[in-house]
This record gives structure tokens, sequence and C-alpha cells, in this order.
């Protein structure tokens, strides 16, 4: 009997009303109902940034970083917190998974605090204060546990609380990695616009099914893995170094695909390893 899995599947608020996601609750509810302990961690940027909008108010960006004020925090709470997390757990009820809506205030799932001032990069040489911006402190471990044991699916909204009950907007791909760590998952799933990394970026079928880290080195080297993907694998590597086994990419998926590159790693996407 093959072992368990603790997975950590990241979606970006995009895909909580695309068709994909009917393919992904199938499968969700297939690994979920083989006892493997699932876990959503969900954003929400282009609904806040179309709402921020229609209220007439701007969208500031830092260095590719959602400057948050207050009202730009509201508009988290109602998107993100709200209406996203209410829609995505709707749609996978009605597939059959146990989904579970959750924040940060939700039994402090995410204890988080203020990030202080800090240097980005592209944004000059002064730190910047992102605003009501955080930084994971920990999680309710026991929640989740307690939550997994009774056959649920937790969906976490990337929104934090601090002590004092103060809600922190964070990035949902830090979210989800950090997770992914602290649980000491298996597999951290990033659904992405391509069906994982390639060889060609223009050809479908030259996806690479399995990257080790001296692997990346040498595609970077040669060229192969070149531009934005570079960071972007660069910080999936990353993730390897707090806990989590593997990271898996995967872009718009067929039926099945979401569990085969969960529990046959490398027949799907591409899954990276130390």
């Amino acid at each position: 009997m093959a072992a368990l899995k603790t997975v950590v599947l990241k979606l970006g608020g995009e895909l909580v009303h695309s068709p994909e996601l009917d393919l992904l609750a199938d499968d969700l509810r297939s690994l979920a109902g083989g006892s493997n302990r699932v876990a959503l961690v969900h954003g929400g940027g282009p609904q806040a940034s179309a709402l921020q909008k229609t209220l007439g108010l701007e969208t500031k960006m830092i260095a590719g970083r959602r400057f948050t004020d207050a009202a730009t925090l509201d508009v988290m709470k109602y998107v993100v917190g709200g209406q996203l997390n209410f829609d995505l757990c709707a749609r996978l009820l009605s597939h059959g998974v146990r989904a579970v809506g959750l924040h940060g205030a939700s039994g402090h799932v995410i204890h988080a605090t203020k990030r202080p001032p800090k240097v980005m990069q592209g944004a000059g040489p002064d730190p910047v204060d992102l605003g009501l911006v955080g930084d994971v402190r920990s999680f309710n471990l026991s929640l989740l546990e307690d939550l997994f044991r009774l056959g649920y699916v937790p969906v976490l909204a990337c929104l934090g609380c601090d002590e004092k009950g103060q809600a922190l907007n964070i990035n949902g791909d830090t979210v989800a990695s950090q997770l992914a760590g602290a649980l000491r998952a298996d597999a951290l799933v990033l659904v992405t616009s391509t069906p994982g990394v390639l060889r060609d970026v223009k050809d479908p079928s030259s996806r690479i099914p399995r990257i080790c880290r001296p692997e990346f080195d040498r595609l970077c080297a040669d060229g192969t893995i070149s531009g934005g993907m570079i960071p972007k694998l660069q910080e999936s590597f990353d993730v390897l170094s707090h806990g989590a086994k593997s990271v898996v990419i995967v872009g718009k998926l067929a039926a099945g695909e979401l569990t085969r590159a969960v529990l046959e790693p490398g027949s799907a996407g591409t899954v990276l390893v130390p």
C-alpha cells in the first residue's frame, strides 16, 4: 500500500471561477478521499485590483509587491478572505470535497507579524515600508491536523493576523511555501500557465519531468532555463531547504493529472527535488 501523502496546493485567484477548477476539484476529491492530507492556499490579486478600480482606489505596486494601506486591506478582506474563499469552498463542496475556509483570524491559523521596512530589489537603496503587509510567524498546526484527521480540506486565504487581532496581507506564494515547510509536505503543487518547465518554451511537449538542484544549475548555465523562470525556480528550490520534500509545477490540468503529479512524481508537470 502506497504511503499517504501531505500535499499543499497553491491556487491563484484567477482559477477560482475558471472551468479548470472542476477538473482540479475532482482530483482533490480523489486525493483527499484516499486519506491523503491536502491543504489549499489561494490568493486573489487580480480580483482585488479590479475592486480597487471600481471603488476608485489606486493599486500601488512597489517592485512587484502590493502596498497595503487600510483601504486596500479592507479590499483584501472582502475579496480574498470573503468572496473568493467562500466561492472556492462552494465549488469544491459541489464536487464532494469537504472544504473548510480559513483565514489568519480563524483560530489564528496564520500567525503573522507586520513586516518591517526592508531594502527590496528593484526599489532603490532605501528600506521600503509596504504598509499592512505581514510575515508568517507560525501556523496553528494542531488545528490543521485535527481537520486532516477528520477528512477535511483546509482552504487558506492569504491573510494573516497578529496577536492583537490586526489583519495583515501576505503574498499567497509565501504562505503556501512556508505552510509546505511547516507540514513537511511531500509536495507543494504550484498551478501555473505552463505544463511544467520546458526545454523549448514554444513546445509544450518538451516538458522536463524532473529536475534536481545540480541539473537546475546546468540548465541555467546552458540557457535552457532563462529569464523570469530562473528566480521562480530558485524560490522553489529554497522551499526544499525548509522542510518540503518536493515542489511540483503543473499547468492547465487534464482529468487525473493532479493526482498523477502527486502520486507518480514526474508523470505530469515538473517535479523539483533536492
